[in-house]
C-alpha cells in the first residue's frame, strides 16, 4: 500500500451509487442512530473512508450528505453512524424516519487522505460523533492484532452521549468529559498534559469533530511539536 503520508492513499478504493438495504437500526446514544446496511455490490473500504447518503422526495429535489463509515471492511454490513441535527434535510430523515427493509442510495467509498493503512502507529483524537472513523479504524486493528499500533483520546459533553463508548473505553482510549467529572478526572477538554504521553515520533495523528474541535487540537498538537506533515484532520457540521 501507498505510504498514506504525502498525498493520501494513492488508489484507496472508491465506488459509484448502489442501493443498501436497512438491516438493522439502533439509536444507542441520544439524538442519533446507527444503522446497518447491506450494500448491493459493495466496494470493501478503507477504515478512515466514508460514503454519501442520497434522498430524493417524491417531486425529484435531491438532498445528499457525507457519513463516516464505522464498520471493519471485514464486516459483512456496512454500518454508519448519524448524529440528528435538527435542521438537517438528510440526518433527521435518517434518524426518525427509517426503519429495516427500507432502501437507501449510497455512493462509496471515498476518500484518501483521512485513512490509515493498517501498519504506521497513529494517534486518534475525537471530538463527540469524530469517533466514527476511528471505531473502524479500531476494528481494523482488531481483526489484524495490531490494537498496540493506535492510541485513542476523545472529548465529549458527558459519556452518555459518546459513540461506542463501552468499546473505547474497552480499547483503552481516554475520555474527557466537559460537562461531568469522571472518577477523579475533574470535567475539562482535553489538555497538552493529556496528549503528551499518547503520542510518539513516528505517528500519524488524526483529529475529527466539529470545526472548533480540530481547529483547538490541531493548535494543541503543533504546539506540542507534533510535525504539521503528520496531522490529518476531518471536521464536519451543519452545511449551508
Amino acid at each position: 500500500m501507498t505510504d498514506p503520508l504525502g498525498p493520501g492513499v494513492v488508489g484507496a478504493p472508491t465506488g459509484g451509487w448502489r442501493t443498501a438495504t436497512v438491516a438493522g437500526v439502533r439509536r444507542p446514544v441520544p439524538r442519533s442512530v446507527q444503522l446497518r446496511l447491506d450494500v448491493e455490490h459493495r466496494v470493501d473500504h478503507l477504515p478512515g473512508q466514508h460514503y454519501v447518503v442520497r434522498l430524493t422526495a417524491p417531486d425529484g429535489y435531491t438532498a445528499q450528505r457525507s457519513y463516516s463509515i464505522a464498520s471493519a471492511p471485514d464486516d459483512p454490513l456496512l454500518e454508519l453512524f448519524v448524529e440528528r441535527l435538527d435542521d438537517g434535510e438528510v440526518s433527521t430523515h435518517l434518524a426518525d424516519v427509517v426503519e429495516p427493509g427500507d432502501v437507501l442510495e449510497i455512493r462509496g467509498p471515498i476518500g484518501g487522505w483521512f485513512v490509515w493503512d493498517g501498519e504506521r502507529p497513529a494517534l486518534l483524537l475525537a471530538g463527540g460523533s469524530g469517533v466514527v472513523p476511528f471505531v473502524s479504524m479500531l476494528r481494523t486493528a482488531r481483526a489484524l492484532g495490531r490494537t498496540d499500533q493506535l492510541r485513542i483520546a476523545v472529548s465529549v459533553r458527558t459519556l452518555e452521549q459518546l459513540p461506542y463508548a463501552d468499546e473505547l473505553l474497552a480499547a483503552g482510549a481516554l475520555v474527557a468529559t466537559t460537562r461531568e467529572p469522571r472518577g477523579i478526572r475533574p470535567a475539562g477538554r482535553l489538555t497538552a498534559a493529556d496528549l503528551v504521553p499518547l503520542w510518539e515520533p513516528g505517528q500519524t495523528a488524526f483529529v475529527c469533530g466539529s470545526a472548533a474541535f480540530a481547529g483547538a487540537t490541531t493548535r494543541l498538537l503543533e504546539s506540542l511539536g507534533v510535525p504539521a506533515a503528520d496531522i490529518r484532520v476531518e471536521q464536519f457540521g451543519p452545511t449551508g
